[in-house]
This record gives structure tokens, sequence and C-alpha cells, in this order.
């Protein structure tokens, strides 16, 4: 299997092995990969979760041996097309869950290349943890295959405009150092420790409030494109229930003394 899961409390790793192929994606990973972020985001039991190539790879994108086979079989494409109607369902992206709009986090442990489609899989997790050696990079551009798994999208909200046209129109090389600078990860960690890193940061989150959290993710994301009124209301509207269900119960430990001090071992 190509994709498997493990499993540590509420925190799932879900595990990239095609290490051969440096991790490019494809069909059968892509399809591995939903199912396995689908059932991760139904599981009750399951807090946040963690995108790790095994190998030393991220992903090195979309397997390009694969993609020339399009040329005689299109049919294919029109396996992953995006439809214009929108009560059809959406296929999956040809990185996989590209296109999936989950309600929990996904942090990516990156070592090694995250390039092309792979820098596009790694822009849909909410965090990204690089190793020192790791980089990103629009690598695809060499071979005139355009970013179809949200890169156009995502990496101008996540470092801006300007920044995002001169990384994808030139397909240079983004070193970590440079990434963490732009904002296109979070943290930089040694080489041989994202998984590690990114999995204490998956448990740390594990341990809050969970309704809570998700309404404060879903609304940084429902946000985006909208007037500062929209989303003030937008903010209020997802967050009410979750005090309903989380805040008052939280604020009455507080209230009982936990949490005093900045003591948060306990709560």
């Amino acid at each position: 299997m190509a994709v498997r899961i493990e499993k540590k409390g509420k925190v799932w790793t879900v595990i990239h092995s095609r290490k051969e192929a440096r991790n490019a994606m494809d069909p059968e990973s892509a399809d591995a990969l939903v199912a396995a972020f689908q059932a991760f985001d139904l599981d009750p039991e399951a807090a946040v979760a963690v995108l790790w190539g095994e190998g030393g790879a991220f992903c090195a994108g979309w397997d390009l041996k694969y993609c020339s086979s399009l040329q005689k079989n299109v049919e294919d494409l029109h396996r992953i097309d995006y439809p214009l109607d929108d009560r059809q369902a959406i296929p999956r992206g040809p990185l996989g869950p590209t296109r999936l709009e989950l309600d929990k986090p996904v942090i990516a442990a990156v070592a090694g290349p995250a390039v092309a489609g792979g820098f596009e899989l790694a822009l849909w997790c909410d965090v990204r943890v690089m190793e020192e050696s790791a980089y990103f990079g629009v690598y695809c551009r060499r071979w005139g295959v355009p970013l179809i798994d949200g890169g156009t999208v995502r990496l101008p909200r996540i470092v801006g405009r300007g920044r995002a046209l001169e990384i994808i129109l030139t397909g240079r090389k983004v070193p970590a150092e440079e990434a963490l600078r732009i904002g296109a990860c979070e943290h930089v960690v040694p080489d041989g420790k994202s998984r590690e890193f990114a999995e204490a940061m998956a448990h740390e989150i594990a341990r809050f409030p969970q309704d809570c959290m998700r309404a404060d993710r879903r609304s940084v994301y429902m946000q985006e494109g909208r007037t500062l009124r929209e989303a003030m209301r937008g903010e209020w509207y997802n967050g009410f229930p979750a005090f309903v269900s989380d805040g008052a119960a939280g604020a009455a430990r507080f209230a009982s003394g936990k949490g005093r001090h900045g003591d948060f071992r306990d709560i």
C-alpha cells in the first residue's frame, strides 16, 4: 500500500510512501489519500492529522509518467474534471485531497522536495513544518504542466500576489529558510524532525476543546473575499454555537481555578 495511517490518540499521521518515485502522485495514491482524509474527517475520535512523505521526500508532484499517458487517454482527465454545476459531486484533484474542505486541521511535515503538485498539496494543509533542507518550487514550469491543484489560489492568499507570481512564473527553488521568511511555512526544524515536530503540535492542538477550535479555523477560511462586516457577522454566527457547546463550560473551569498563571497542563 502506498498510503497508510498511523494513529495515536486523537492524532492521525497519513503516510504517503512511493519512495522509488520520490512520492510523486499516481492515481492509486491520490485515491487512497482522499479516502484516508475523508475517514479522518468523519471519525469522531480524530482531531488533527499530519501528512508526511516517507523516505525523505514530501511529494515530487504529479507522476509525469502517468501524466504523459493522458495524451492518449483523455477520458482519464474527465474523471478529475471540476464541474461547473454546483449540484454535481466534485471529483478528487490530480494530487488527491486538494479539493477536500475538511472540518479539522492538517499539518504538513515536509522533508526534501515538495514541488509542483507536491507544493500544492503542502499548501492545501493548514500549517507547514519544513526540515532545513526541504524546499518548495513550481518545478512543473519546466514541462508545461500548469498548477491545477489550487496553487494559483492558495499561494497568493498565503504569501501575497507579487511573491506568489514571482515563485510561480520563475519556477525556481524556494528553500525552507526563505519559505519561513515569506510565510509559506510556519516552522523550520532540523532534518529528520518534521514528522516528530508536526505530531507534537498536533497533539497540543488536539488537547483543546474541539468545537471551538474548529469554529475558529472555519472562520479564518470563511472570511476570505468578504467585506469586514460580512466577515464579522460570519464569525459571530459561526462561533456562537461553539461558545454554547464549549466556551461556557470552559469559562466555568477557569472560574473554578484551572489554567491560572499560564499553567494549561490540566484544562
